[in-house]
C-alpha cells in the first residue's frame, strides 16, 4: 500500500494560509489539555484547574517547543532570524515542550498548594494522546519520515522537494511519523490504566512511566528516521535526549516507591 502525500495548506483567509499542521496541533494541544483537566478533575477538590491555567501551560509549552528546537539548528536560524517566528510549517520540539510546559505546571503546583509530582501524573496521560494526534501534523508537511522501504509497492509518498538530497532517488519511505503515533496512542492507554490504579499511592510514578515509555518509543523509532535535527557523533540528539528521560524516569520511579515504602 502507498500512502499518498496530500496538501498541506487547508485554506487561505485572504493572503494568509492556514496549513494543516498548524490545525491539527492545535487540536492536540486541546485534547491533551481537556484530558489532563479530567484527570485533574480526579485528583484534586479545585476543579478545572487545567483549563484555568492552559494559556499558560500553552504559550510556555510552545516557547519551549520553538526554542529547543532553534538551538538544534543554530545556523539556519541565525541566517533567517524572521523564521523563528514562523511555525505554521512544523519546527516544534516535544523535548522542548515538555520542559516549558514541566515549568507552567510547577508554578500552577505552586499557586494552589496542591502536589506538583500528581500534577505531572495528570499531564504526562494527556501530553502522550497530544502527541499521537499531532504527529499527523507531520503527515501534512511531508516531514518526520524514515529511511527508504525495501519494497517499492509500499511506504509513504514523499514529494521531490521534501527529500533529504542523499535519498531524492527514491519516492517511497517508512512512515515513521505512523508508527509513532500509533504507539503513542498505545502508550496513553498503559498509562492510564496506570493512573486509575497507582496514581493517589504513588504521585508522579504515571508521569515517571511516560518518560520511560515515549524515551523507549522515540529511541528506536529514530533507528530508522532520517531527518533528526542534529546528531552527535553517529547518534541523534533525540537519541540521547531518550536516554536522559529513561533513566530519570527510571530513577523517579525507585524514588517514589521508596518514599511511600
Amino acid at each position: 500500500m502507498i500512502i499518498p502525500a496530500v496538501p498541506d495548506v487547508a485554506f487561505n483567509i485572504g493572503s494568509v494560509s492556514i496549513y494543516w499542521y498548524g490545525i491539527i496541533m492545535a487540536i492536540a494541544i486541546l485534547i491533551a489539555i481537556l484530558t489532563a483537566n479530567k484527570l485533574c478533575n480526579i485528583l484534586f477538590n479545585k476543579k478545572d484547574l487545567a483549563v484555568e491555567y492552559a494559556p499558560l501551560i500553552i504559550i510556555f509549552g510552545i516557547l519551549g517547543a520553538r526554542i529547543y528546537f532553534c538551538m538544534l539548528n543554530p545556523a539556519h536560524y541565525l541566517a533567517h532570524l524572521p523564521e523563528i517566528l514562523d511555525i505554521r510549517e512544523g519546527g516544534l520540539s516535544i523535548h522542548g515542550a515538555l520542559i516549558g510546559g514541566i515549568l507552567a505546571l510547577f508554578y500552577m503546583a505552586k499557586k494552589n498548594k496542591i502536589s506538583f509530582l500528581s500534577v505531572l501524573d495528570c499531564f504526562g496521560c494527556g501530553t502522550i494522546l497530544g502527541q499521537a494526534i499531532g504527529r499527523w501534523g507531520n503527515y501534512f508537511n511531508s516531514e518526520a519520515y524514515g529511511l527508504p522501504t525495501a519494497n517499492q509497492n509500499w511506504g509513504l509518498y514523499i514529494p521531490q522537494a521534501r527529500r533529504l538530497a542523499q535519498y531524492s532517488d527514491f519516492s517511497l519511505f517508512h512512515p515513521t511519523l505512523l508508527y509513532e503515533s500509533v504507539l503513542n496512542l498505545l502508550a496513553f492507554i498503559i498509562l492510564l490504566f496506570i493512573f486509575k490504579k497507582f496514581a493517589n499511592k504513588y504521585p508522579g510514578i504515571a508521569f515517571f512511566s511516560y518518560l520511560i515509555i515515549y524515551a523507549i518509543i522515540r529511541f528506536f523509532i529514530e533507528q530508522i528516521r532520517i531527518d533528526s535535527a542534529m546528531n552527535i557523533g553517529a547518534f541523534p540528539i533525540a537519541q540521547i535526549v531518550s536516554v536522559i528521560l529513561f533513566l530519570t524516569g527510571l530513577t523517579g520511579i525507585i524514588l517514589c516507591l521508596k518514599t511511600h515504602k
